[in-house]
């Protein structure tokens, strides 16, 4: 008897095993968790984090798919690519919703939806115009800005060997992430090497999206029993009464979204050198050297994770020697012109792209220059020079001081300085009335010898 139920729960578990074996390739979701995510302004290294962190978060809590409402004019290519990597590796749907009306997903968004397990845009939105503008690992995107009537054939920056390599890669990028989901590649390709711009409703009719949704709601209607393929395995979307989780950037990510604007890396690195000058002009302070440690450090930080030409670095710090070397030596205006010259350049030329959003006011270049060359030539050139001038207060004051004799005495008396009297001794007698010179300070005792007539 006991060997008969044995059998029957062995013939059981691999009948189980193998149904489950042959449905897991194509099963529903029994979660109705999804986490909404979303990228309002130009992508850059703080989007980026927030985006890979959140991901993964979904994943830890067995989200059924993650949500990315999508609103973005471009950023910048290592973000974008950053983001992209962990949406292609993750192992639930990725939905990206360009929304609301009006909003876009123009040059790395573009890229971002391409990569997307579904597709989706809201009516009166636009996809598009994903001409890259910067070649290198820090490279970003943006909309074409060329004359509409400008022939192919005619010169242009297509035409320059480095961009023309650098659109060629993001062309087959795009193409792989569309082939990738069974999206339309050509267009893809246009959108990339002629700044092409779909209305969503083009986008549908050319299998650029999927979905066109008017609200959050209506878009899981249309996705109730849809098919995904993710990560090889096809899966079916069970959105008929999801629970939506919108996770906003924490402050981490806004932390970093602030350090990473250049104006504000550019005034910690400001901040930073003006700190530290301070400090090695008058040793001890302390202050002026750890704040200016610390918005020095920020500052390096934000600027390796930013697009940074750094020949405008270079010369920004140039500028910055040059005036010091003029609040040392004054030569006439000559060094410390040269110095705001060359950090008015270096700063104009400090982000390497044009990518907008990543650039420096220029009333902040301005406004930095006038109150460095004020700082640098000026206000160090006094704090220099005070160092030079004679003590006027303290014991270190009394040294080569004159006094007088308050009584005759030998060895120890009391003498009268600076309306104060002090205990003195001095190796000859001394008497009243007589005037010293302190020759040095013990304690409370002076060191004194007599002035001869």
């Amino acid at each position: 008897m006991a060997w008969g139920i044995r059998i029957i729960l062995l013939i059981l578990l691999t009948v189980m095993s193998t149904a489950y074996a042959g449905n897991e390739d194509n099963q529903p979701f029994k979660s109705s968790l999804v986490i909404e995510l979303e990228i309002n302004d130009v992508i850059g290294p703080a989007t980026a984090d927030y985006i890979v962190r959140n991901l993964q978060k979904a994943v830890d809590r067995q989200a059924m798919a993650v949500l990315i409402l999508m609103d973005t004019p471009g950023g910048l290519d290592i973000s974008m690519r950053q983001i992209i990597k962990h949406i292609i590796a993750s192992p639930i749907p990725v939905i990206s919703y360009v929304a609301p009306s009006g909003a876009r997903a123009a040059s790395a968004g573009t890229y971002i939806l391409y990569a997307s397990d579904i597709a989706a845009m809201a009516p009166a939105t636009n996809v598009g115009a994903a001409t890259p503008v910067q070649i290198g690992g820090f490279g970003g995107f943006s909309e074409d800005k060329s004359s509409p009537d400008k022939s192919k054939d005619s010169p242009g920056p297509l035409n320059d060997p480095m961009t023309h390599k650098m659109v060629n890669d993001a062309s087959a990028y795009i193409r792989g992430l569309a082939e990738m989901h069974g999206r339309n590649a050509e267009w893809a390709e246009k959108a990339v090497r002629e700044a092409a711009s779909l209305s969503a409703v083009e986008a549908l009719k050319l299998n650029v999206i999927d979905i066109i949704a008017p609200s959050v709601s209506d878009l899981f209607q249309q996705l109730q029993g849809r098919k995904v393929n993710v990560s090889g395995k096809e899966l079916i979307l069970n959105t008929g009464n999801v629970e939506i989780q919108s996770i906003k950037p924490d402050w981490r990510s806004q932390f970093l979204a602030v350090i990473t604007n250049p104006s504000m890396a550019y005034i910690l690195l400001m901040v930073g050198i003006y700190g530290l000058v301070l400090e090695f002009s008058h040793p001890g302070s302390l202050v002026p050297g750890t704040v200016g440690g610390i918005c020095l450090l920020l500052a390096l930080y934000a600027l390796q994770l930013l697009p940074v030409n750094y020949t405008g670095m270079g010369l920004i710090l140039f500028g910055i020697a040059l005036m010091i070397v003029e609040a040392f030596m004054p030569s006439f205006g000559i060094l410390g012109l040269g110095g705001v010259v060359a950090f008015v350049i270096g700063s104009v030329i400090l982000m390497d792209t044009e990518m907008p959003g990543f650039g420096i006011d220029a009333g902040l270049i301005a406004g930095f220059a006038l109150s460095s060359a004020a700082f640098f030539i000026i206000a160090l050139g006094l704090l220099l020079k005070s160092r030079h001038n004679p003590v006027v207060s303290g014991k270190e004051q009394l040294l080569d001081s004159t006094g007088v004799v308050v009584d005759d005495f030998t060895g120890k008396g009391m003498i009268h300085i600076h309306g104060e009297t002090w205990q003195a001794t001095c190796d000859q007698s001394l008497h009243k009335n007589e005037k010293v010179r302190v020759t040095a300070i013990t304690g409370l005792h002076l060191q004194v010898v007599p002035i001869k007539k």
